[in-house]
């Protein structure tokens, strides 16, 4: 099952589920001449799952440590993206990567949406290097309730240097202390693989 970085919204929205049903328990009255189903003694079943519904995420394949996560849409092919959740050194989920390939010949060949949490500090960037080598920076490009987002784009240079490198390491500033970055490890084991069958976009 995939994490995701929304934890607030999650419980929000189950919150908000109790509630409904709370209200439903209040006002619906069974009626008087109806039997609890229990006493029939027999098995009413329960719902088959479905799987996922339209837009909702699910993981489809594992390369490494990395998902090919896709969207759950109404056509024939669901939209999908290498995905991976960054944490920090208690297992806490911190960020995470979605990154695609992007078609047309243009000096990008791929792409990646990076969320970091809120508070983070804008003006300094985020910063990412492979293997302890030369970094580079990215500018965010907005926030909204579930974090701030860095858009990047990814030349074939930094593409192959993914396909080489054992591990990146992706540096964001906390608002609330500018003197001490925080470093998240971007594991690069499975990356090949996942890149070779993740999604092309057109440009």
């Amino acid at each position: 099952m995939l994490r995701h970085l929304s934890i607030p919204t999650l419980a929000a929205l189950v919150l908000s589920a109790g509630t409904a049903f709370a209200q439903d328990q209040t006002t619906e009255t069974p009626a008087e001449d109806s039997a609890p189903a229990a006493s029939t003694g027999f098995d009413l079943g329960e719902p088959v799952d479905q799987g996922p519904r339209p837009g909702e995420r699910y993981a489809k394949e594992q390369f490494g440590d990395w998902d090919m996560a896709c969207i759950r849409t109404d056509g024939v092919n669901d939209p999908c993206s290498l995905l991976q959740i960054l944490g920090d050194s208690e297992g806490n989920a911190i960020a995470e990567i979605s990154l695609f390939r992007i078609g047309g010949g243009g000096q990008a060949v791929a792409g990646a949406t990076i969320v970091v949490p809120l508070e983070t500090l804008l003006p300094a960037q985020l910063a990412i290097s492979v293997d302890g080598g030369a970094g580079r920076l990215y500018n965010y490009s907005f926030c909204n309730p579930v974090g701030c987002v860095a858009q990047i784009g990814l030349t074939q240079e930094d593409i192959d240097a993914f396909k080489r490198g054992r591990e990146a390491t992706l540096s964001i500033v906390a608002a609330a202390r500018p003197d001490a970055p925080i470093q998240l490890t971007m594991s690069l084991t499975g990356f090949t693989a996942g890149y070779d069958q993740v999604d092309v976009v057109d440009n």
